[in-house]
């Protein structure tokens, strides 16, 4: 049975598109969408958007049919380096080193809007994202995804079906292992060597059939083209269940082709708060604050019966020569004539 159209997104570089090409396909979403951005490389002076999904880079001009779809497994490298750009002179740009089939292309995009990170943060960000995520995409051999005989499952992967006694048909004699039906992958790993596996995710697989061998009726799985364009048999016990594996896996690709999973996922970070929901009414305390470092002769003089009502002590005090009520500690004679002459 054939499984599917080719999914190209992410895998080619197109140039100058027809619009329908640049909509998103199922399973794909926009990640960021940049305005006011330079395609500084092919098209030096002209002003377009940068949209960047789970799949690609695109760059679409504001006027003109100008576009470029830019499949994130095309990307070898990412720099940030000075680049002369015609709308806002030598300025820092984002530069992608490409390669598609034979070809190698280098793109440049310069943001017109200053002192913004985003082209940086966002496409380097979303292509490390993509890069680390390939079990969802790519074939995998001799991987390490089988952990004490079972399968370590990926984010958002679920296991409908484990079957033991499943033989991988590569070799003459045959080797003896588990299969693993998940919906995202098939995967098929040995009893005796755990990392002798291999795994299938469905957007790479080209037929899904049931075709005679010489070990007798197999599950033939056959790959695209750009992935290998391999040839997987597998032998079931009892065979009769051949059957029924093939409906499960047919069923489980339609329903991934209806809502693929392509495995780079994002989650947006809350904006700070603005300026004013910080702010905080201001409150005046009900206190007083008196500086402790200055004598004040005249509070500590009223502290202390300014009303006249209580009996002081009478003492001579021998630098005026008179008697006079006694003073409080720490203070003297001395002190009270410097206050009263400031």
């Amino acid at each position: 049975m054939a499984m599917g159209q080719y999914i190209w997104q992410d895998r080619e570089i197109r140039f100058d598109a027809q619009p329908r090409l640049l909509e998103n396909r199922s399973g794909e979403f926009i990640i960021d969408s940049i305005n006011s951005v330079e395609d500084t490389k092919g098209n030096n002076g002209m002003r377009g958007s940068l949209v960047v999904t789970n799949l690609r880079i695109l760059w679409i001009a504001h006027k003109g049919k100008h576009n470029l779809s830019i499949g994130l497994k095309t990307v070898l490298n990412i720099n940030i380096r000075k680049a002369k750009s015609k709308l806002r002179g030598p300025t820092q740009a984002l530069y992608i080193m490409t390669q598609d089939a034979n070809s190698r292309f280098e793109f440049i995009f310069t943001s017109l809007v200053k002192n913004s990170p985003r082209l940086f943060t966002t496409v380097q960000s979303v292509s490390r994202a993509y890069k680390t995520s390939s079990l969802y995409r790519d074939l995998k051999l001799r991987g390490s995804i089988i952990r004490d005989q079972q399968l370590i499952l990926l984010p958002l992967e679920q296991v409908y079906n484990q079957i033991p006694d499943a033989w991988n048909l590569s070799s003459d004699q045959g080797n003896l292992g588990q299969f693993f039906i998940t919906n995202v992958r098939l995967v098929w790993h040995a009893n005796l060597a755990q990392n002798f596996n291999v795994s299938v995710p469905y957007m790479q697989m080209k037929h899904v059939r049931i075709r005679n061998s010489k070990f007798g009726k197999a599950l033939v799985i056959e790959t695209q083209p750009r992935c290998g364009g391999y040839i997987l048999g597998f032998r079931l016990h009892p065979p009769e269940r051949l059957e029924t594996i093939l409906k499960e896996i047919c069923s489980l690709h339609k329903i991934f082709s209806v809502n693929p999973i392509f495995g780079v996922d994002f989650h947006e970070e809350e904006s700070a708060p603005s300026l004013d929901a910080l702010k905080v009414a201001r409150v005046d305390d009900d206190v007083e604050i008196v500086d402790g470092d200055t004598n004040d002769a005249f509070a500590a003089y009223y502290a202390e019966g300014s009303n006249g009502s209580d009996n002081k002590e009478i003492t001579f005090d021998n630098d005026i020569g008179l008697a006079c009520e006694k003073l409080p500690d720490g203070w003297n004679m001395s002190s009270l004539w410097n206050v009263a002459g400031d």
